[in-house]
């Protein structure tokens, strides 16, 4: 048989006693409560009056609030290879920069450039989040007061864009979503967006105007133009300023030396033929792949229009700089002239002085023969052209700096 009686050693407690619907308590328990309310609130009162105390109290940061004159722009991706490329021009222009990344393919090392470059308060932020994680990205836009966003951030290979797309479509299409809501939530009216000629796909006709029907040919393509034709959508009843800047291929580095791309060893496979060339010429891999020879182009290989990373983000700056409200901006970036691969091997072979070994592989799937560009609109409309144009004279400075980083910004794992 179960026991529910509890032996007692020691008297019962004083307890409050209800009666008439009301609780009598111990007047010496009440005494001691009282006490450790009044001690509470005499500490949060010195807590609040320390605070106030201190020169930061009530002294914003300078990145949470608008300022005359200044123009404070969030570069998504800006740990990147061409969004540290832009902040570091934007920078140099006496604009304010907040860097979000979330360094899946960006270099914090390249932050720390910046940050050494640029030490004064107020200048420059980085912020380590994810722009597919929703909270995350409305915190950053209720705590930071943008006047503009360079949405750079992307995953960005064609041949990678074939075996992962559902990753290509959440990182690129989805993200950018996201970025557009945060900007209506928040009232940031004016964007910049870093698009690519792959939305073309494959033209019938060269060289490619802003007017060439968009026919994507690989998810990569496919996802910037689903990301592009919602923020179209977006703007059909909206007065946000909007930028759209389709690249062609992105090649050199900062003429001064102080960045330049060093993309992740175990992306290599998918990554920029200039990248190819230098792990070639470092002797990091045995030689060069290229892929396709039997294209209906001259040489038989793939013909690109190459732009120098320091003209691309001059693009972008003169394209904040004429963003109207309301109104829509679509732009080719490029120089309007076409080199086959085995052009650029042989002159990345001049750059670096190397003899790179090359061999001729079947084609990659999702490439297209030959794409240049019309550059007759952006030079009418913003002033904009080309300027660095010697293919040779780009390499050479990009070698140049992959020289002098064989590791790229090196391994750091130092604390975000």
């Amino acid at each position: 048989m179960l026991n529910f009686s509890r032996s007692r050693t020691q008297p019962r407690p004083n307890r409050s006693h209800p009666l008439g619907g009301m609780d009598y308590a111990d007047p010496k328990k009440k005494s001691g409560v009282v006490g450790k309310i009044l001690l509470a609130a005499g500490l949060t009162a010195l807590c609040i009056l320390m605070l106030k105390q201190s020169p930061n109290f009530n002294t914003p940061s300078a990145f949470s609030r608008h300022e005359v004159g200044v123009t404070h722009v969030l570069v998504t991706g800006g740990a990147g290879y061409i969004g540290s490329h832009a902040a570091l021009r934007l920078l140099k222009d006496s604009y304010r920069v907040t860097i979000v990344d979330n360094l899946s393919r960006g270099n914090l090392g390249a932050v720390k450039v910046l940050q050494d470059l640029f030490p004064e308060s107020g200048r420059l932020q980085f912020i380590y989040a994810d722009l597919g994680d929703s909270k995350a990205v409305h915190k950053i836009f209720s705590e930071n007061a943008f006047d503009a966003v360079m949405h750079f951030a992307a995953v960005a290979y064609v041949g990678e864009s074939t075996l992962y797309p559902l990753k290509y479509y959440h990182n690129i299409t989805s993200n950018t979503l996201g970025v557009l809501e945060a900007m209506a939530a928040h009232n940031v009216n004016t964007l910049i967006y870093s698009s690519t000629c792959a939305t073309y796909g494959e033209p019938e006709k060269m060289p490619i105007t802003e007017e060439t029907p968009q026919l994507p040919i690989n998810p990569y393509g496919k996802a910037k133009k689903m990301a592009e034709d919602i923020i179209l959508d977006f703007h059909k009843n909206s007065d946000m300023a909007v930028m759209i800047l389709r690249y062609f291929n992105v090649i050199g580095s900062d003429p001064e030396g102080r960045l330049g791309e060093a993309p992740r060893p175990e992306l290599r496979e998918h990554g920029r033929i200039s990248g190819a060339c230098f792990d070639a010429a470092h002797g990091i891999t045995n030689g060069l792949k290229v892929r396709g020879t039997d294209y209906k182009t001259p040489d038989g290989t793939c013909i690109r229009d190459y732009i120098d990373v320091t003209d691309l983000v001059d693009a972008h700056v003169k394209a904040l700089g004429k963003a109207k409200p309301g109104h829509v901006g679509i732009y080719n970036v490029g120089t309007g002239k076409g080199r086959s691969v085995k052009e650029f091997v042989e002159a990345c072979k001049k750059a670096t002085g190397a003899p790179i070994k090359v061999d001729f592989l079947p084609r990659r799937p999702g490439d297209y023969a030959e794409v240049f560009s019309d550059r007759s609109k952006i030079l009418r409309e913003l002033n904009w052209s080309a300027q660095y144009t010697d293919l040779e004279k780009s390499l050479r400075v990009a070698w140049r700096w992959q020289k002098s980083h064989p590791n790229g910004y090196g391994s750091s794992t130092a604390s975000i």
